[in-house]
Parts: C-alpha cells; sequence; structure tokens
C-alpha cells in the first residue's frame, strides 16, 4: 500500500510541476517575446498553436491531480465517512483542505473561462483584426485569468505543502 500511496504522491506532485511549469514558461517566456514587434506578424498563429498544446497538457494535468488527489486522500484513510464529519473539517487539516479544495475549485472555474470563454474569443478576434479595440479587451481579459490562474495554482501548492507540513503559527 505504501508503494502505491508513493507512486499517486509522486504522480500528483509531477502532473502539479507540468501545470505550474508550463504557465510559468507561458506568462515569462513565450508571451513577452512574441509581443516583440518583430514578431507582430505572427503573434496570435503562435500563441493559438501553442496555447493549443498547452490546453491539452494542462487538461490532462488537473484530470490527474483530481484523480490523485482523490487517491492520496483515500489512502491516507480520509474517505466519504470522514469528508462528512464536522469534526474533520474543525481540524487544522480539514481547514486547510477546504481551502485547498475552493482554491482548486476556482482554478478549475478560471481555466473553463479562459480555455473556452475568453481564450479562444481572442484568438478568433485577434486573427480577424489584431488591432481591433474588441480583439485587445478580449485579449487582455484572457491575459488576466492566465494570471489568476497561475497565482492560484500557485495558493493551491502552498496549501498542498501546509496539508503534509502543516500550517505556520
Amino acid at each position: 500500500m505504501y508503494t502505491l500511496y508513493t507512486l499517486s504522491v509522486f504522480v500528483h506532485i509531477l502532473a502539479a510541476c507540468a501545470w505550474i511549469g508550463a504557465m510559468i514558461f507561458f506568462a515569462v517566456a513565450l508571451v513577452p517575446v512574441v509581443r516583440r514587434p518583430e514578431y507582430r506578424g505572427v503573434f496570435a498563429e503562435l500563441i493559438r498553436h501553442v496555447g493549443a498544446r498547452f490546453r491539452v497538457l494542462g487538461w490532462a494535468c488537473l484530470l490527474v491531480l483530481v484523480a490523485t488527489g482523490i487517491s492520496n486522500l483515500t489512502m491516507r484513510g480520509i474517505g466519504g465517512s470522514t469528508l462528512s464529519t464536522a469534526a474533520f473539517w474543525s481540524t487544522s487539516f480539514g481547514r486547510t483542505l477546504a481551502f485547498k479544495l475552493v482554491a482548486v475549485a476556482l482554478v478549475v472555474l478560471a481555466t473553463v473561462a479562459h480555455d473556452v470563454l475568453f481564450g479562444a474569443r481572442a484568438m478568433r478576434r485577434l486573427a480577424q483584426d489584431p488591432t481591433s479595440p474588441v480583439a485587445l479587451r478580449v485579449r487582455r481579459v484572457a491575459s488576466w485569468l492566465g494570471r489568476t490562474t497561475l497565482l492560484l495554482s500557485l495558493a493551491v501548492l502552498l496549501l498542498a505543502v501546509w496539508l503534509v507540513r502543516g500550517m505556520p503559527g
């Protein structure tokens, strides 16, 4: 059982690294470079293609994180009966888990809003007319959703550390 739990935790951490690492790469390397004037003509196309590849990785990582998260809790002896008690949620672990689950839900919502609503729309608008006010506004919203998702994901990571190491103070 210990080996299976260790493997599940390893896969969970690997998926978190891939998810967050890809977002950091996108935010600090790719987007700033392709925003340079010499890349203006290929910006929308390049972001669309890289974004499509990242989307597959991102959603796969989120699915793996949810599956291994449930598995990790179960293998720690925290099942449905434990989760349904008020006593569990009043513990430090329970409260931290609650904050983490809320943050995970917000990450998923922000990712859906980015990928389905604003990101795809921004790419269509940028391909049609990259200088139109609508294209710039939708791109700005998509950009802020991406940043928000990264910050929320970092919060989830911090909460995960606090789950296994305890909250400071």
